[in-house]
């Protein structure tokens, strides 16, 4: 039996080197041989087959960041951004799915009772269960001014509202879905509720026609008076925002820094690959100063995002109060980054880099959505701000911590 006091977010757990340097290992030979087999059939069919994901989940990459008590592989944060920078050098879908499933036990758990936690922790942790994160909507902000109410009645809520960019909103078992109470304001009136994909009351509208990060569906939703038994309900009322935010929104915003790092290591390897092999007026394109002045350029900015990216893992691991703020730092710093990796690698291409039969053109889309997921960079700066004006007004306040609360989180 798993009990209450199981680790919340895993921070305690690791695994000795020897057994992370063999598993990324496999995570690697994963990537560069079946993920871009996967690739390719992503690509061409639009969409990302159930095969797939049984591959994933057979192989434990769906149960690595979770601690064992949970079924998880127990990695430390720190380790599994190490894995999070490989896997993102495959398929933007494929970084989607491992990101998410590994992520998402962190906003259920410190608030999930015994029976939650047999119910829905613990099958998601192990990939039987797709938890969509849900808190964006169409109409407003993704903080406290969400709009999406409940009424209760006796043992049951009624949920009436929009939520649209909801990444496997389609596809999933649940939404983990955040409203407010009726007539209520500000984030003390939210609730986070798990409401079951086939509730009566909902219309699930498919947006997944993306520029980029094909193959990962998302969705719009519009409920009316969608019954949620208040046994779904993680935490007390006006928990809500606290669970969408408090323990997950800056470790995932670390993750995606990494996926950048990750995708741009993929877009560097594809220029540097092809400015050995094309030749120009009797030279490799490698030998121009111009085109070896850009790959230059792009490993330091590489290497840059991903130490700061790492600085942030280890802060949020250790516990740090300026957390919160490094991890803006990092999502903000390699967002930028990888922009001007992705430009000048295609640039490399030349011409045919534009084709969608080159890898390259594919990581030029994907990378785009980087931009907007856990925050845009205007979010991000706010975030920053705020600690640092925080620092300045009360130097002996733990100021470098910015409540998370504070800032919304928009996912694609």
């Amino acid at each position: 039996m798993i009990s209450a006091a199981v680790t919340a977010d895993g921070r305690g757990s690791s695994i000795p080197e020897p057994e992370y340097l063999e598993l990324l290992t496999a995570v690697t030979a994963w990537v560069e041989g079946p993920g871009e087999e996967w690739a390719g059939i992503i690509e061409s069919s639009g969409s990302v087959p159930d095969a797939l994901w049984k591959e994933l989940r057979g192989a434990g990459f769906l149960s690595l960041a979770a601690p064992a008590e949970l079924g998880g592989r127990g990695l430390s944060f720190v380790q599994w951004m190490g894995l999070m920078e490989v896997f993102s050098r495959s398929h933007a879908s494929v970084r989607m799915i491992v990101h998410v499933v590994n992520g998402t036990w962190r906003a259920m758990n410190p608030y999930a009772d015994a029976d939650q936690r047999r119910k829905f922790v613990l099958p998601s942790v192990a990939g039987d269960l797709i938890v969509a994160f849900t808190l964006t909507e169409p109409g407003n902000g993704t903080g406290a001014d969400i709009t999406a109410s409940v009424q209760r009645t006796g043992d049951t809520y009624y949920l009436t509202g929009r939520k649209h960019l909801i990444t496997f909103g389609v596809r999933c078992d649940y939404w983990l879905l955040f409203a407010r109470l009726a007539g209520s304001t500000g984030s003390r009136g939210t609730v986070a509720l798990l409401v079951d994909r086939h509730a009566p009351g909902v219309e699930v509208e498919d947006t997944s026609e993306t520029m980029g990060v094909r193959g990962t569906d998302h969705a719009s939703l519009t409920f009316t008076r969608t019954p949620v038994p208040v046994a779904n309900r993680l935490g007390a009322e006006g928990d809500g925002l606290a669970v969408a935010l408090g323990g997950f929104l800056t470790p995932s915003r670390i993750s995606v820094a990494m996926s950048c790092v990750g995708l741009a290591q993929r877009a560097q390897q594809l220029a540097v690959r092809y400015a050995l092999d094309r030749t120009t007026f009797g030279k490799p394109l490698a030998a121009r100063q111009a085109v070896a002045f850009a790959l230059a350029e792009n490993a330091a900015d590489i290497e840059a995002a991903r130490a700061l990216a790492l600085h942030a893992a280890q802060a949020w691991q250790d516990g740090t109060a300026n957390a919160g703020s490094l991890s803006s730092m990092a999502k903000l710093t390699a967002v930028d980054m990888l922009t001007r990796v992705t430009d000048k690698a295609l640039q490399v291409h030349g011409g045919v880099g534009y084709w969608k039969s080159m890898p390259m053109e594919r990581v030029y889309r994907d990378a785009r959505a980087q931009r907007f997921e856990e925050g845009t960079n205007e979010i991000q700066k706010t975030v920053i701000a705020r600690g640092i004006l925080g620092r300045a007004q009360a130097p002996s306040a733990d100021a470098g911590l910015v409540p998370e609360s504070a800032a919304p989180a928009v996912r694609p």
